[in-house]
């Protein structure tokens, strides 16, 4: 499960956040998966609530955001939704592999504040 580095990495990233703001907590992080990304979500909050407890992070709110994956057909110009890396444009039938979003996983947010602790 590739999830729980993910979930390492972007925890390491928000506790440098707190760091940097001066805060010694954060309240919230905000996540972006693309659904051609490779990365479960359900595995992404398991791996948060796992590691968060005793940690500045501890009791606080993951938000995700499922980005759905978009290719781009250079026949009509069209941008569509898939589920798959190559897939056939619904508008005129022509393959498609230029995926245009949907296949990274972004922080898109930390929260942080100073509860006086």
């Amino acid at each position: 499960m590739h999830e729980v580095g993910l979930m390492q990495n972007a925890l390491e990233i928000a506790f440098r956040a707190a760091g940097e703001k001066g805060a010694n907590r954060v309240t919230a992080l905000g996540l972006s998966i693309g659904s051609l990304s490779g990365v479960v979500p359900d595995a992404m909050r398991f791996s948060f609530d796992a590691m968060t407890p005793g940690t500045i992070a501890e009791g606080a709110e993951l938000r995700i955001e499922e980005i759905p994956a978009t290719c781009w057909c250079g026949q009509c110009s069209s941008l569509f939704e898939t589920d798959d890396i190559l897939t056939l444009c619904p508008c005129c039938g022509t393959p498609s592999a230029d995926v245009r979003d949907g296949r990274d996983m972004r922080i898109t947010f930390v929260e942080v504040s100073d509860d006086g602790g």
